[in-house]
């Protein structure tokens, strides 16, 4: 396990806590784990496990990961700066941006149903329903997402494979996760303003909190450097295989998870936001206001802690690679973590995933919220 100073700060080779459960996790599966506390003791940043499987070299603690789903929370700032400019409206229907999509989509989705989850619409990557059937979308796993993991996927071709399938219930009656809710609140994005959501997002949010670690790749598969390695375990001919897919093509996913970040940009991002450095106060509120099934607001995840307070977050996966986001309400106390594996059709980690996130909200968020 590898602990870095940080000038100024508190000495890194305190809290035992935050040393204990990186080993746990790295034992418990994690082929390397980089993580980034800032709370009342100070900063603290460490890491454990390997650089690279089959290596001796320690992870980096500030390297460049693919962040999954966590992108949908910048996805959700950059819509909402967008209301806040008077350019977007949260109830307009979404189809009035969307004039290509025609009839498909329906006229009663709305851009914070969109944000919400709330739409009803078939997930492009796949759904799996209350009886245990499951329909698949676009390849991610096994063999074939390996031998296509460089293949374009447009935003409007993932779209149209979702509107070709059954709603799974009426815009606004019930709340299902899907990636291609936030594909179609990309598409709004940069049909407003004219511009690419990467353009939209330097603007918007990472030129002002000067965050120079952040990207929209779009279909580009490249990880810029500095970064850790994650794998891919399969089978092909009764064989397991193992590839390095550090490098791959996010866009069959799009905007529901393509993102790359660090540690430290990720907390400059969730301390201005939750903090109220990013977003007008009422549309903070509205952000922060939970759904009673699953308690995600518009973008971001309201979780009570085992102390009785409230952590705000939006963690995220793919293949090979992971991103932690916590704040606390007032964004003085955050936890960010990459994590990188060797990844399987089977996600063998996700057990090993949720004790990450059990464990590390423990240890920094409980008993310190609410006061």
């Amino acid at each position: 396990m590898t602990l870095v100073p940080v000038p100024g700060r508190n000495d890194q080779r305190g809290r035992p806590e935050l040393r204990s459960a990186l080993q746990e996790l790295t034992e418990a599966g994690f082929l390397g784990i980089q993580l980034r506390v800032n709370d009342d003791h100070g900063e603290w940043v460490g890491s454990a496990g390997l650089s690279s499987r089959g290596g001796t070299t320690a992870p980096l603690t500030d390297g460049h990961f693919r962040i999954g789903s966590t992108t949908k929370c910048f996805v959700a700032t950059v819509a909402l700066l967008l209301v806040a400019e008077g350019r977007l409206g949260l109830d307009a229907p979404a189809v009035d941006h969307l004039p290509g999509l025609g009839p498909g989509l329906d006229r009663r989705i709305t851009v914070r149903m969109l944000l919400q989850h709330t739409t009803g619409i078939f997930n492009h990557t796949g759904e799996l329903y209350d009886d245990g059937t499951i329909v698949l979308g676009v390849p991610w796993q096994g063999k074939e997402w390996v031998e296509n993991r460089f293949t374009t996927y447009l935003p409007e071709d993932l779209v149209r494979l979702s509107l070709s399938k059954p709603a799974r219930f009426a815009p606004g009656t019930g709340w299902s996760y899907a990636n291609t809710n936030y594909v179609l609140a990309r598409m709004v994005i940069e049909r407003v303003t004219g511009r690419t959501f990467a353009e939209e997002l330097r603007r918007l949010v990472l030129a002002p909190l000067g965050m120079t670690s952040t990207v929209a790749p779009g279909a580009s598969p490249e990880l810029p450097e500095p970064h850790n390695r994650g794998y891919y375990r399969y089978e092909d001919a009764g064989q397991e295989r193992v590839v390095d897919v550090t490098r791959q093509n996010p866009s069959w996913v799009g905007a529901g998870g393509d993102m790359i970040s660090t540690t430290q940009d990720l907390h400059t991002f969730v301390s201005a936001l939750m903090g109220g450095r990013l977003l007008p106060s009422g549309l903070l509120a509205e952000m922060r206001a939970p759904e009673a099934t699953a308690g995600y607001g518009l973008g971001i995840f309201a979780q009570e802690t085992p102390g009785g307070g409230t952590v705000f977050h939006h963690n995220g996966a793919t293949m090979g690679s992971a991103a932690l986001m916590y704040g606390s309400p007032d964004g003085t106390t955050t936890l960010t973590a990459g994590l990188t594996w060797v990844d399987d059709a089977g996600l063998a980690i996700a057990p090993a995933f949720r004790a990450a996130q059990e464990r590390f909200v423990a240890e920094v968020f409980s008993g310190r919220l609410g006061r």
